[in-house]
């Protein structure tokens, strides 16, 4: 017990020097031990990174979590130290819903069967977000985490010790410089009123327990400049590290890349599938407003003959797909292109024909495109070679 007063008087003591070191510096009453330039950049590099991968750490849980109560809970889950339950990402559930609707709505109808599709389509959309979700937070999150909750808080405990060894050497500092300005007094001659024996002796009494004091002092700074010295060292050599930690972040900064890439790629896959799909499910059950096709406007009752009706209507080449029903339809290769109103287009990205109608692209190619009269807008005739075929304008970027 009486060890443990002993400690509990010593540590207060330590406490109240620091804390009176530590006023008198805010009041400029008192000098302050200054680190070097290189420690004072290692240390603003060090808070800069800590506060960028706070901030960086944050809005990506976000990217990856939009809802901050799911946050919140997986937050608590984390730090019972309990596993976080399975959650049905929103791509999924959807898929949920449209089975669900397609099932009752009926599911061999126009409309259940297209929401069966797209269902289908969300689903996958779900499931590799799930997989990018893992993959970002075991590659990329958890490494930040990791350093903020265990290299940071190494840092932060020995620059704490750091600031204590500071504020203990610089009161050694001040308890010298008074002890060695009051010998300095004590040493002084008595002026010469005080003559008497007594005051030579007081004076040399108190000159000598002066000089004990700065012996004391000067020997309790050596310690001090030691132990400063020993901390600023380790301090120095941790935040060195900050470096490695940068290589590490930036790895990790790598793969997350990586597997947002391959998320994107996996869900325009799936979703140009799906639109393949409809495509050719929604000609069939919308002819004239799909894949490509027109139904011409009935023309106008009226008196005329039919012969004269014949002969005001507009008549133009037709192509497969393209002409009112009943008309024979032309094949593409017998469609000459027109005298002017060719143009060059670059292919923005690769393209499977639906049918024999249809021209396969690739990504980048140069092809030849133009259009007939009676064509939907969204598409054109492309060639490449001696290859015709209709190809969609939103796979195109028009050059001349």
């Amino acid at each position: 017990m009486d060890f443990n007063m002993k400690k509990l008087a010593s540590d207060a003591g330590i406490f109240f020097t620091r804390a009176v070191q530590f006023t008198e510096e805010k009041f400029g009453q008192a000098e302050k031990t200054e680190l070097d330039a290189n420690f004072e950049n290692l240390l603003a590099r060090a808070d800069s990174t800590k506060n960028w991968t706070e901030k960086i750490l944050r809005q990506t849980e976000v990217l990856l979590q939009p809802n901050p109560s799911a946050r919140v809970e997986e937050f608590l889950y984390e730090k019972l130290d309990r596993k976080v339950p399975s959650r049905v990402t929103n791509g999924e559930l959807l898929a949920q819903y449209m089975a669900e609707a397609a099932s009752e709505l009926g599911p061999t109808t126009p409309y259940g069967k297209t929401l069966v599709k797209v269902a289908e389509a969300e689903k996958r959309l779900g499931a590799a977000e799930r997989d990018f979700i893992h993959t970002a937070s075991i590659n990329f999150l958890t490494p930040l985490r990791n350093f903020l909750e265990g290299d940071w808080k190494t840092i932060s405990k020995e620059r704490r010790l750091l600031q204590n060894r500071r504020l203990d050497l610089d009161a050694c500092k001040a308890r010298l410089k008074k002890a060695k300005a009051a010998e300095a007094k004590a040493t002084t001659v008595p002026d010469f009123q005080e003559t008497r024996p007594r005051n030579y002796i007081l004076s040399a009494s108190a000159s000598a327990l002066w000089n004990d004091e700065v012996d004391k002092a000067e020997q309790e700074l050596r310690v001090a400049q030691t132990e400063f010295d020993r901390q600023a060292e380790v301090t120095r050599l941790l935040l060195e590290g900050i470096s490695s930690t940068h290589v590490n972040h930036l790895r990790c900064l790598h793969e997350f890349v990586e597997s947002q890439t391959t998320y994107y790629a996996q869900c325009y896959r799936h979703m140009l599938d799906l639109q393949k799909q409809l495509g050719s499910s929604q000609g069939a059950i919308f002819p004239g407003t799909f894949v490509g096709t027109t139904e011409p406007t009935s023309p106008p009752l009226s008196s005329t003959s039919p012969t004269t009706t014949a002969a005001t209507m507009p008549v133009g080449p037709s192509v497969a797909g393209l002409g009112p029903p009943g008309e024979a339809a032309l094949c593409l290769e017998e469609v000459a292109p027109p005298a002017s109103g060719t143009r060059k287009a670059r292919v923005l990205y690769d393209y499977e024909a639906a049918d024999s109608s249809e021209l396969a692209l690739l990504a980048d190619e140069l092809i030849t495109v133009y259009s007939l009269p009676g064509m939907d807008p969204d598409w054109l005739i492309g060639e490449r070679g001696n290859k015709k075929g209709k190809v969609p304008v939103t796979y195109l970027e028009l050059l001349s």
